[in-house]
């Protein structure tokens, strides 16, 4: 081998070194997605569980979509349109309840493939008339149970992440010329923003930063930007110099979804600084698998031994959306 030969070689496995170490985190967190997929079904809830997740495996679909992973997005499409029940809801991981918040994320990932697979347009319509029907005349979105919204302190999450279940119903009727869900989306929008502390980061676990995120990309995404930043400030306040935002004001943990929803409501809001640091923080938590736990830090609370899969999945949507800028 030539002098010449050799320094080419170098040359190559250094450019790959630095393709490698610019991608990795992202990769590794979309290789770990798919570890996490079961054979024919969905996407487990996290890494020591047995059971598919229909609701993060419906909101991963336009996750995964994005990142390249198609026919995987399409396959899982497939599955969810499989497993849907005849009211047209989807059902919580532990017991055969549907919810509402559940079939709104399902929606999404119909959505996301609905141009590849215009015959889920029925069973968009059916998951869209369930979640319609839940809303009530004064706007509130009503569960048949809240018992999976239980967290480690009996208490439960804030209902103001409901906020979530909005925007795919919003898109599903734009796109699908159904008058009936957008006027069903924007009279529950006018039910949250009649509550005072709606964006209020309120020092508990029942509104830990995942549910907070929740609620401020949900406005955002709604066209409510001015309010959600009231609440993006409180974040912005509590955000350490390294990027990391605690769970809930009072606490120094942290909640790894939680960090990525709140930094993706930075950036599609425009404050591009903050959701950078956070992103930055995100890769120094890593785990070696490509996986999040639930929680990081002393006195962790939520799931802190459980490498969780919508922990993923903002992740993955947080570095797409900053890596777009730089494409």
């Amino acid at each position: 081998m030539t002098a010449w030969t050799r320094l080419k070689r170098r040359a190559t496995r250094a450019r790959l070194r630095i393709r490698v170490r610019n991608k990795l985190p992202r990769d590794k967190a979309i290789a770990w997605v798919k570890s996490q997929r079961r054979a024919g079904s969905g996407i487990v809830t996290h890494h020591r569980a047995d059971c598919v997740t229909q609701e993060v495996t419906g909101y991963l679909i336009p996750t995964l979509y994005r990142a390249g992973e198609r026919d995987l997005a399409r396959d899982l499409a497939r599955w969810e349109a499989s497993v849907q029940r005849a009211d047209g809801g989807f059902v919580c991981p532990t017991a055969d309840v549907p919810y509402t918040f559940d079939t709104a994320q399902v929606v999404r990932g119909f959505l996301a493939v609905l141009n590849d697979l215009p015959e889920l347009e029925d069973n968009v319509r059916r998951a869209c008339d369930y979640v319609a029907d839940h809303i009530a005349p004064d706007g509130e979105v009503l569960h048949d149970s809240y018992e999976t919204w239980r967290v480690a302190d009996g208490s439960l999450f804030s209902p103001y992440c409901n906020l979530y279940v909005l925007p795919p119903l919003a898109e599903a009727g734009r796109r699908l010329g159904e008058p009936r869900y957008e006027e069903a989306t924007y009279r529950s929008l006018r039910y949250f923003k009649r509550r005072p502390d709606v964006v209020t980061f309120k020092p508990e676990l029942g509104s830990l930063s995942h549910i907070f995120g929740y609620i401020l990309e949900a406005l955002v995404d709604l066209g409510e930007t001015d309010l959600a930043r009231q609440g993006l400030a409180q974040a912005a306040a509590l955000q350490t110099p390294e990027g990391a935002i605690p769970a809930y004001p009072g606490v120094s943990w942290v909640c790894s979804t939680g960090v990525a929803q709140v930094a993706i409501a930075w950036w599609k809001s425009g404050e591009k600084e903050p959701a950078r640091r956070a992103l930055r923080y995100l890769e120094t938590i890593q785990n070696p698998s490509g996986g999040f736990y639930g929680s990081y830090g002393e006195g962790a609370l939520y799931l802190p031994n459980e490498e969780i899969s919508w922990a993923a999945k903002y992740f993955i949507d947080l570095s797409l959306l900053i890596g777009e800028e730089h494409a």
